[in-house]
């Protein structure tokens, strides 16, 4: 099976698309590419902070010591979140494979293109998330 070539629109482009067009193989191409670029960018962060942390420097002063070590500790933290994220970023490029990309889970309604540039692994609508939040708010699920 031959895969069309598809063009890749810009945000601007994919904004002003209507409704008609919503996930169609222009905007499923951007959406691709842009979660494929998250991970990538992820995966490299990931293998910087491993070398970072093999560079051991061995420093008298027990202040400089702390310094490094609490460095190091936000640097864990961060990649640890993008850990996370890298897991949103796969489960959505396996959205997009399966056809469910820019639905949302609860209602099966559409996400909407604004929301998914601004986050593109949100699996909810925005009322969707906003009644989670409310939910979790009330009570502290």
């Amino acid at each position: 099976m031959a895969v069309k070539e598809v063009k890749i629109p810009t945000e601007q482009e994919m904004l002003k698309m209507g409704e008609a067009q919503y996930m169609n193989a222009a905007q499923l191409a951007f959406f691709r590419e842009k979660l494929q670029q998250m991970e990538k960018d992820i995966l490299s962060n990931a293998g910087e902070t491993t070398e970072h942390l093999r560079e051991t420097v061995i420093v008298p002063d027990p202040a400089d010591r702390a310094t490094i070590e609490e460095e190091h500790a936000l640097e864990l933290r961060t990649r640890d979140r993008e850990r996370k994220l890298l897991k949103k970023v796969q489960q959505s490029l396996a959205r997009i494979e399966s056809g469910d990309y820019g639905f949302c889970e609860e209602t099966g309604e559409p996400i909407g293109v604004g929301r998914l540039i601004a986050r593109p692994t949100a699996t909810l609508s925005l009322e969707a998330q906003q009644r989670r939040e409310l939910r979790q708010k009330m009570f502290g699920d």
